[in-house]
C-alpha cells in the first residue's frame, strides 16, 4: 500500500515525463490489482473462520460493526 502512496504522490508533482507517467501508471494499476486480490482474500479466510461450513452464507465485513 506504501509503494502505491508513493507512486501517486510522485505523479502528482507533475514532474515525471511521458514515458515515467505511464510507466507510473502501468506499475499503480500493478499494485492496485495486488492490494484489491490481498483484500478479497483476507475477506475469504474471514468467513471461511467465521462458518468454515458454509462460507456463502457469511457476510462481508462492515467497518461499523461492533466488535
Amino acid at each position: 500500500m506504501q509503494a502505491l502512496e508513493d507512486l501517486v504522490a510522485r505523479m502528482e508533482t507533475g514532474e515525471l515525463s511521458l514515458e515515467e507517467s505511464l510507466a507510473a501508471y502501468e506499475r499503480g494499476v500493478g499494485l492496485y490489482r495486488h492490494c484489491q486480490a490481498a483484500l478479497e482474500q483476507a475477506e475469504l479466510r474471514v468467513r471461511l473462520l467465521s462458518d468454515p461450513t458454509q462460507p456463502e452464507l457469511g457476510r462481508p465485513l462492515d467497518a461499523t460493526d461492533d466488535a
